[in-house]
């Protein structure tokens, strides 16, 4: 039986032919279909591996950007302790420096009222003394007197030897 140009084919062969692809068929579009699908089966583990890493990146992504926000906040915490205890020492400073400023006036009060004690104490005795030499300036004024106005017959007791 001609079938297109000039080419005979037997008839039997052609039958025997389509039966073999009859019979091929299947099992080609079975290998066709199970081929299918396992390419199924594999992007669909492909995308289940993929949504894993996804969701591993995501929560890595998401402890990264925690982590970032607690450095972020124990470093705005670590400031403003070291804002405090700049703070603080220089209060306690201030405070230091005007307690021994005060202490100090204090001394200097102490000691200038010591000096005005030690004058005043130095002034009376020096006052006595001047008294007690003046005093006895006199007496010697006197006894230089009574010698002096003496009678002259008692001037030559140094001639009794």
């Amino acid at each position: 039986m001609p079938i297109g140009a000039g080419v005979v084919v037997d008839r039997r062969r052609l039958l025997d032919l389509v039966d073999q692809m009859r019979a091929a068929l299947p099992n080609e579009i079975k290998e066709a279909e199970e081929l299918l699908k396992r390419r199924d089966d594999v992007l669909l583990r492909a995308d289940e591996e993929a949504q894993i890493k996804l969701r591993r990146c995501q929560e890595q992504i998401d402890d990264l950007l925690s982590h970032d926000a607690l450095v972020r906040e124990a470093q705005a915490r670590a400031d403003m302790l070291v804002r405090e205890a700049e703070a603080r020492g220089d209060r306690m400073l201030e405070d230091t420096e005007t307690r021994a400023k005060a202490r100090m006036a204090e001394a200097e009060k102490l000691a200038n009222e010591q000096m005005d004690e030690a004058d005043r104490y130095a002034t009376e005795m020096l006052r006595r003394l001047d008294e007690q030499l003046q005093l006895f300036a006199q007496n010697v004024r006197t006894a230089l007197d009574s010698l002096e106005t003496r009678p002259a017959a008692t001037s030559g007791v140094g001639a009794r030897t």
